[in-house]
């Protein structure tokens, strides 16, 4: 009842989530854009609020584990007696059994009836088979066993209500099989797995669990597998841990050797199975495919994640930089490996070709991040979700071989810390909410980029996302957090919008002409916070001219050496902002609170300051020995300067053009 109870719960929350999908992903015009910032409002408040965890909440953000399942008194069962049980000990090719509900036959044990059994002792090429047709839980305790079948699984679960699986403590077992399984008939596939079961899985305990998988997977559960405790170690030839309607895990430390997926569930047909919650933990998974993966929804919230996937982004395919309008490259360079010299030829001669995911956490659902200190290396994205992601709490450092994050619908950033160290592209999604949390990213393309449509989508186009069409439905909306960029391609890019409210963004590059620090298509209104965007003038883009916050846009008839500060103060002295952009840089847009009408202000670039560094921001401190640009008053919503003075922005300016975006007349490209 416990199972169905928590199913049902999950339902509530995917329907939950696919309306918030279809909200975020609509495509009407003007009338979305409201509706659209309506939804991305709210999901920030709720994702905001961890503390609310109702399993009817409207957003993936409210979601936890404890929402979707109960680890009962079943599940947290370890104690037994020799009185109360009956003993297995396996000497080689046979077992002994001392007492009653299992027999021996041709080198395996089978069990017949529910209760607990000890398992201790060798077994050179058998099996232990459950097979319990009539109502009741089985226990198997492993107190020292090494048990290895040449043909089939080590352990097979054929029939049985729920079994749980004890690792004694203090004891270390091992379950392996061989390379080729023998079945009953040629149709059968089953079973797949070192420790294989067809009824409800659990396994605790604060032993030691070894399993080498040469045939196919190490784990399988075709029904649910829980983790409760212990230490379980796993080669495998497939994929590690396998559970078909939901892999939950409350703690344990577990480490994957996997050809394939590391952890996954594959339900994709049963209305709220299908999923994978992590409530704690110890991970180190190096997987050829994903490092978790779940059919549906992934909620995470905590435990410690060390996850390599696809050989890691050094292994990454090469990508090249997607082309705009008639063909021009959007921007100055490419993403290119050692294998830039045959991308041309390659891209001429394409054909189609099963790509192998390769992602480090990944949902067919919504996924959730409410905690946890994950590191990830992933040849494709760190963390994906087809549908929406959300993360609310937790520490992250991710080297990806293309998106650090991606979400096909929402992606909101409400708590935690997020370090993309490396990317193709840094967040994505179809709209991107930031609320809160201090998120830092380097990326070889865009920095942040909301763009319509999906990685299958494009796919199936030949390519990745149409990220040239604009449309009113995308929006990027900043109302809290910290922001750093660092970026080849545009830093922050919508196919639709800007909306920011609050937090603090930093962008530094790109170097190249053909990108921009801030890249839009609709308007990017700027009513709160702080931005400063340093990078190349080329495509120069400001924020709206209908923005209620004011906002300065430098053009330098030379580039600036990285490092090199630029100081905005006021006509009385006080500093507006200290900046030192990290890359070379002929363009710096600043927008502040400070910054009021009609103020005088004065704009220096080099000198020095005393005051404290954050992703190159100074505060306190002095500023001294910088060179003067140039004088000027705030007389509109956009300032636009060169080292002359205060001067105009052209129109239709940059790439995205619209919003009062343009590139100012008289500023040296």
């Amino acid at each position: 009842m416990k199972k169905n109870k928590f199913r049902e719960m999950l339902g509530v929350l995917l329907i939950c989530s696919v309306v918030l999908s279809a909200c975020s992903a609509t495509s009407q015009a003007s009338s979305t854009t409201a509706a659209v910032t309506t939804s991305a409002t709210t999901a920030a408040t709720a994702a905001s609020s961890q503390s609310e965890t109702t399993a009817t909440a409207a957003l993936p953000a409210s979601v936890a584990v404890p929402d979707v399942v109960t680890f009962d008194e079943s599940d947290k069962a370890v104690d037994w007696s020799a009185e109360t049980s009956t003993a297995i000990k396996l000497n080689g090719t046979s077992a002994a059994i001392t007492g009653s509900g299992a027999k021996v036959a041709s080198g395996s044990a089978t069990i017949t009836a529910a209760g607990t059994y000890v398992l201790s002792g060798t077994l050179s090429d058998g099996q232990i088979v459950v097979d319990v047709q009539n109502e009741g839980d089985v226990h198997l305790v492993l107190n020292g066993v090494n048990i290895h079948d040449n043909d089939s699984a080590g352990i097979y679960i054929k029939e049985a209500d729920n079994v749980v699986i004890t690792l004694e403590e203090g004891t270390e077992n091992t379950i392996s099989d061989g390379e080729t399984y023998v079945f009953a008939d040629a149709a059968a596939d089953e079973p797949s797995a070192a420790i294989f079961s067809k009824a409800d899985l659990t396994i605790n305990g604060t032993g030691k669990l070894s399993v080498v998988a040469s045939y196919n997977d190490g784990i399988t559960s075709k029904d649910d597998l829980k983790i409760v405790s212990g230490t379980i170690d796993i080669t495998a030839a497939d994929d590690g841990i396998v559970g078909k309607d939901m892999v939950a895990i409350e703690d344990g430390t577990v480490t994957i050797k996997a050809e394939g997926d590391g952890i996954k569930s594959t339900n994709d047909t049963d209305e709220g199975r299908g999923f994978i919650a992590i409530a704690g933990g110890t991970f180190t998974i190096e997987a050829g495919n994903d490092g978790i993966q779940a059919e549906t929804a992934l909620i995470v919230d905590g435990g410690t994640y060390n996850l390599v996937t696809g050989g890691g982004s050094v292994n990454a395919e090469v990508k090249q930089e997607e082309m705009g309008p008639g063909g021009m490259q959007r921007g100055g360079m490419a993403a290119t490996t050692a294998a830039e010299t045959s991308t041309e030829t390659a891209a001429t001669t394409t054909t189609e070709t099963e790509s192998t995911s390769a992602k480090g956490l990944k949902a067919g659902g919504d996924m959730t991040v409410n905690g946890g200190i994950i590191a990830i290396d992933s040849a494709d994205d760190a963390l994906h979700s087809n549908s929406n992601v959300t993360v609310t709490g937790g520490e992250m450092e991710m080297a990806s071989g293309d998106d650090g994050i991606h979400a096909d619908a929402l992606t909101t950033i409400a708590g935690g810390s997020i370090n993309i160290t490396k990317s193709y592209e840094g967040i994505e999604g179809a709209n991107i909410t930031i609320t809160g949390g201090e998120t830092h990213v380097v990326a070889s393309d865009d920095g942040i980029n909301v763009a319509g449509g999906s990685d299958e989508t494009s796919e199936a186009a030949g390519g990745r996302a149409d990220q040239f069409s604009a449309s009113t439905s995308n929006l990027l909306t900043i109302s809290g957090g910290a922001v750093s960029v660092d970026a080849a391609g545009d830093g922050l890019d919508s196919n639709g919008s800007i909306t920011m409210s609050g937090g603090t963004v930093v962008v530094n590059g790109p170097t190249g002409n053909g990108n921009g620090s801030l890249d839009y298509d609709g308007s990017f209104d700027i009513s709160g916070g702080t931005l400063v965007a340093a990078g190349s003038s080329g495509m120069l883009q400001a924020t709206a001219d209908d923005s209620s916050q004011y906002t300065i846009a430098m053009t330098f008839s030379q580039a600036q050496q990285a490092g090199t500060l630029v100081h905005l103060q006021n006509s009385d002295g006080n500093t507006i902002m200290t900046f030192a952009p990290s890359k070379n840089y002929q363009s710096v847009v600043i927008s502040s609170p400070e910054l009021q009408q009609g103020g005088s202000y004065t704009l220096y670039t080099g000198g020095s300051s005393t005051g404290s560094d954050t992703d190159g921001m100074y505060t306190d401190g002095a500023y001294t020995g910088g060179t003067k640009v140039t004088d000027f008053e705030v007389s509109s919503s956009v300032t636009w300067l060169n080292e002359s003075g205060v001067t105009t922005a052209s129109s239709g300016g940059g790439f995205g053009g619209g919003g009062g975006g343009g590139r100012p007349q008289g500023g040296g490209r």
